[in-house]
């Protein structure tokens, strides 16, 4: 009798497979995990023929897609001697049915699709699909939307995350665990559930750090829900998160995101005095005024008002750091390029001085009560100081001065 007919899915105890943030085999109180790089080979036949349980696998299949380089002429015994090295650790380990999982018939490999086997993906998969359907009512495909976010634990297979098979199936899963987070959050907020909206953003930011969509419903809920300071927290990672790892200033949404933020107030105050307290500056602060770059915005049109009024002067600069081939640096080393070159720019101006990062590469300097030599002398000794203090760093910084363009009265 063959091995897939040995079995009936009506009489055997569930198979539990996990997919999505690591690979496990649960059956019954039996679990088997991936190892991790240890026989790997092992694991990464088994855990193709699970992939695509649905489909017979010849063996030149197996050949080419898991070992593409190999040229042996023996891979039929490799693959029996893989094979049989599968049943026995299952084995070993208690699962029940070890010997039956994997079935060859008429030169086939396959999973044993008789036994009752439930896979997180597919099962994930599936949920998604259903709650996508429009015409159920936003309750239903909330619960839906859940349920999937809740099965996905992380990217498909990440222990063979090099594999090239699994490449594009974690790419796959992933994006539509992606799109399954926004599309609940949207509905979500229909219904003003901004908490369930954060613990849904909050473990898809670990996930993927960089979905910058997530990051802005994170943002919005939390203002919805009063608490500007986590919202304003949250944005200030977020950007340096950006800035450090990719690269890139952050984008118009998560801009428009913060003036979300500093719109909002958690309370009313009647005492003044507590307002002042709120507004004052510690003491002790000393040099020049750092600030996001909205603030920076703001901060230039007040200085754009008054000094057609005032006719004070007031100069911008521009300190842009590069190699010393005026190409963007490597993200290390501008990282620790900028971060020595916002110390430098803090030590050398004054308190009165306002300071901003425009890009990726790039500082913006609000200089008041300059003149345009003087602001030429401050650029050169923050380079000269800059160049003194990293010696060994091949970077070069380039500056712009420019006065300000008051607005007509």
């Amino acid at each position: 009798m063959p091995q897939n007919e040995r079995t009936n899915t009506a009489d055997t105890e569930q198979i539990q497979i996990s997919m999505l943030g690591s690979f496990q085999l649960r059956c019954g109180d039996k679990i088997v995990e991936d190892s991790g790089s240890r026989a790997r080979q092992l694991w990464n036949v088994l855990e193709y023929l699970i992939a695509f349980r649905n489909k017979d696998i010849s063996h030149s299949e197996l050949l080419e897609t898991l070992w593409p380089n190999d040229e042996t002429d023996n891979f039929a015994n490799t693959l029996k001697s893989l094979i049989y090295r599968i049943r026995t650790t299952l084995n070993n380990s208690g699962i029940p049915l070890a010997k039956d999982m994997i079935v060859y018939k008429r030169g086939v490999y396959s999973w044993n699709n008789s036994l009752n086997t439930v896979v997180d993906c597919e099962v994930f998969e599936a949920l998604v699909k259903q709650a996508s359907n429009i015409n159920l009512s936003s309750n239903e495909r909330i619960e839906l939307y859940l349920n999937a976010i809740q099965l996905y634990k992380g990217d498909f297979l990440p222990n063979s995350a090099y594999e090239a098979w699994v490449i594009p199936l974690s790419t796959y899963y992933h994006n539509l665990y992606i799109k399954c987070v926004r599309d609940a959050v949207a509905l979500l907020k229909e219904f003003s559930r901004y908490d369930e909206i954060i613990t849904i953003c909050e473990a898809a930011i670990i996930i993927d750090p960089f979905e910058e969509p997530v990051h802005q419903s994170l943002i919005h809920a939390w203002v919805m829900l009063g608490n500007s300071q986590k919202a304003l927290a949250h944005y200030e990672y977020v950007t340096q998160l950006f800035y450090r790892e990719l690269g890139v200033k952050p984008s118009e949404h998560l801009r428009s995101a913060y003036r979300d933020i500093i719109k909002t107030v958690s309370h009313v105050e009647t005492d003044i005095e507590i307002i002042k307290e709120d507004l004052r500056e510690a003491s002790q602060t000393t040099g020049a005024f750092y600030c996001e770059y909205e603030v920076f915005k703001n901060m230039y049109q007040l200085e754009a008002r008054s000094t057609s009024r005032t006719g004070r002067t007031v100069f911008i600069a521009l300190l842009t750091v590069t190699t010393e081939n005026q190409q963007t640096p490597d993200i290390k080393l501008l990282n620790f390029g900028m971060e020595r070159l916002l110390e430098t720019i803090c030590n050398s101006l004054r308190r009165g001085d306002v300071i901003a990062r425009f890009s990726a590469t790039q500082y913006v300097l609000m200089l008041p009560s300059l003149t345009y030599e003087n602001g030429q002398m401050v650029l050169k000794r923050i380079i000269k100081q800059f160049k003194k203090s990293n010696s060994h760093v091949p970077l070069v910084i380039c500056s712009n001065l420019q006065p300000l363009d008051p607005v007509s009265p």
